[in-house]
């Protein structure tokens, strides 16, 4: 039963992949899945673990990135399933082990979803030249449910199939690589952290933020969750400091000639008087 709500679940996240994504990152996704299969603390560990390594994870042009969606589906749930001892950091080291392999293979089958479509790229034009609202808006359903089948299918045979052979591979595992898996795990974080903030310095002004950060948990040892609500105005400030002087400078001709017209009048009436 499990199964098939896992399946459902991935199939909803790919259609929302392609809409709302609203729900596509790691962080979200391996808590529900946590949550399904009984065990919400894996969940959130595995998510986070994921999350950071898959940071700087997205499409650019016509590049398509490994389907993270997908591998998280499958690396979080063959990771609770296929360890009955409880032990978190072999979860970890397990999730961490299928992701990559898992989201690389998915990304075949993403590609050619994409490939098929783009042959209705035509259909679509024609149906917008002739401003057929319902046809366009019915068109859009097919490409969705390819994507959410594109998702829900690997993760259905995965999780049919390999959660009893996951389970006896993990068992036959050395304890030095299961070792050095978890040690990978505790490093891929610092290494995702590195890269969004390779990412971020290349814009001078965010500097102060980093700096912000780093002496509100040194020197002030405040905990996450306040500096993460400080984070949240100074983000807040930041965002409607950058975004008026732009609002402003969106002023149209109009506008701009009716205030010249007004200002004329005023000074034409000031000087009568």
């Amino acid at each position: 039963m499990k199964v098939f709500i896992l399946t459902a679940l991935a199939f909803l996240l790919g259609i929302d992949n392609v809409s709302t994504k609203m729900f596509r990152r790691p962080l979200l996704i391996a808590p529900i899945v946590g949550i399904i299969l009984g065990n919400l603390q894996a969940g959130l560990i595995i998510g986070a673990t994921l999350e950071v390594m898959w940071m700087g994870i997205g499409d650019v042009g016509a590049y398509m990135a490994p389907d993270i969606i997908t591998g998280t589906m499958i690396s979080t749930s063959l990771a609770i399933m296929g360890n009955t001892s409880g032990n978190i950091s072999t979860m970890v080291a397990t999730a961490i082990t299928l992701a990559v392999p898992t989201s690389i293979l998915a990304q075949q089958l993403l590609v050619l979803i994409e490939t098929i479509n783009c042959s209705l790229n035509g259909w679509a034009k024609r149906l917008a030249d002739n401003a057929d609202v319902k046809g366009t808006f019915w068109l859009t359903w097919p490409p969705a449910f390819l994507y959410g089948f594109a998702c829900a299918f690997p993760t259905f045979l995965a999780l049919q199939f390999g959660a009893g052979a996951i389970q006896q591979a993990i068992n036959d595992l050395p304890k030095f690589i299961i070792n050095g898996l978890s040690t990978a795990g505790s490093i891929i974080p610092s290494v995702g952290i590195a890269l969004l903030m390779m990412t971020m310095l290349k814009k001078g002004e965010l500097w102060m933020f980093i700096i912000l950060g780093f002496v509100l948990s040194s020197y002030l040892k405040l905990d996450i969750l306040p500096i993460t609500l400080i984070a949240l105005v100074f983000a807040f400030l930041y965002e409607r400091a950058t975004r008026e002087p732009s609002a402003k400078a969106q002023v149209s001709p109009s506008t701009q000639l009716n205030n010249s017209s007004s200002d004329e009048e005023d000074d034409e009436e000031d000087y009568d008087l």
